[in-house]
């Protein structure tokens, strides 16, 4: 899948472009703070429903102005594709596929596969369990319909669960606990296994581009760390049913699972310097993009915000001759100067485009 072109009105700093792209390379270069990462967004957001750092819709519309909309043309062998996302403040948003409103937006996940590597993925590192989990759901969404409603359904049950804890519930309540851990527990069964299953799967593909980044420098691992390891949920639920009617949450559960990031055997945000934390960082999203493929996605495009800050050279490099390989499709990549862009674009064989933007204005360069 490959985006032909885009149409932009008032989304963030942009105001307006139409721009068309190559099928292969795509390249922007500006200064911080120009916009080269918002037209990334707006790619991200005509994928996903939704922009890549979970801004509120209305935060994405350009200040002063009250609507913004995204159109994007795609294409795959014979089949076209136009995406269209209109935002208004205080009203519901419209997504459109070839001019059909969706009656859920849950049945557009997948559709465009997109890998998105950024500086705001540190938080993968750095912050708590749930941004982990978000990037494995997510990334099991696009492929796995099952896993998608599983987790829906689970996330609605869970909610019913927190809200009647919170009630002043009795004994004779405990009718109405059962009914939402049944949904519960059969829900997440389906998320563990598939959990379980991706890390088997996915470990062995991130390890391989780490090891080629790193030139096999350090020993990284990805382990899944679930309540469900150790019991069996159905008993965790009742168990913890009291205690949970006095915290006024569900304190078991697939919601409280983390995927632990380690370098040589330790926690990486422990120990690891920006420069591995961002190659961490890359390999993992390098590996996203092959298990799709090899998951019978169309093959992603692939987009590298700001990836060479805080790599030394033979990262670098080692970066520049992966993605310059042709199991890659479409990319878009910024970066602050053209040095490592022309290095890029002096190893391929393919055809590119060259952006610069400035003030939300992007111009395309002959």
């Amino acid at each position: 899948m490959i985006i032909e072109r885009i149409s932009i009105l008032n989304f963030k700093n942009i105001e307006e472009a139409e721009l068309s792209f190559s099928p292969k390379m795509n390249c922007l270069f500006g200064d911080n703070g120009m916009g080269k990462t918002n037209l990334l967004d707006a790619l991200y957001y005509l994928s996903f429903t939704k922009n890549y750092t979970n801004l509120s819709d209305t935060q994405l519309i350009k200040q002063e102005t009250d609507f913004c909309v995204l159109q994007g043309f795609y294409s795959e062998e014979d089949r076209i594709e136009e995406i269209y996302c209109g935002i208004k403040r205080k009203q519901k948003k419209a997504f459109k596929r070839n001019k059909k409103e969706y009656e859920r937006l849950s049945e557009h996940i997948g559709l465009i596969p997109i890998v998105m590597i950024s500086p705001a993925d540190t938080d993968l590192i750095q912050r708590g369990s749930e941004e982990r989990r978000k990037f494995v759901d997510m990334l099991i969404c696009q492929y796995d319909k099952e896993y998608l409603q599983a987790l829906i359904h689970y996330n609605k049950t869970l909610l019913q669960r927190n809200s009647l804890l919170k009630e002043n519930t009795s004994l004779s309540d405990d009718s109405l606990f059962e009914i939402l851990e049944e949904q519960m527990v059969h829900y997440g069964e389906i998320i563990y296994e598939k959990r379980k299953a991706f890390i088997q799967d996915f470990l062995p593909v991130f390890k391989k581009y780490y090891s080629i980044i790193s030139n096999e420098r350090e020993i990284v691992d990805l382990q899944y760390e679930s309540q469900l390891d150790n019991f069996p949920f159905a008993d965790l639920l009742s168990e913890k049913r009291e205690k949970d009617k006095i915290l006024g949450y569900t304190s078991a559960g697939v919601h409280k699972d983390d995927f632990n990031f380690l370098l040589d055997k330790y926690l990486i945000r422990k120990i690891g310097s920006q420069g591995q934390n961002k190659t961490y960082l890359i390999a993992l999203k390098l590996a996203q993009f092959s298990f799709f493929i090899q998951k019978g996605s169309s093959i992603p495009i692939l987009l590298l915000d700001d990836v060479f800050d805080k790599l030394d050279a033979k990262r670098v490099e080692k970066i520049i001759t992966l993605v310059a390989q042709s199991e890659f499709g479409q990319i878009f990549i910024t970066d602050t100067n053209r040095k490592y862009l022309d290095e890029i674009l002096a190893g391929m064989q393919h055809d590119y485009k060259l952006f610069q933007v400035n003030n939300g204005a992007i111009t395309e360069l002959e």
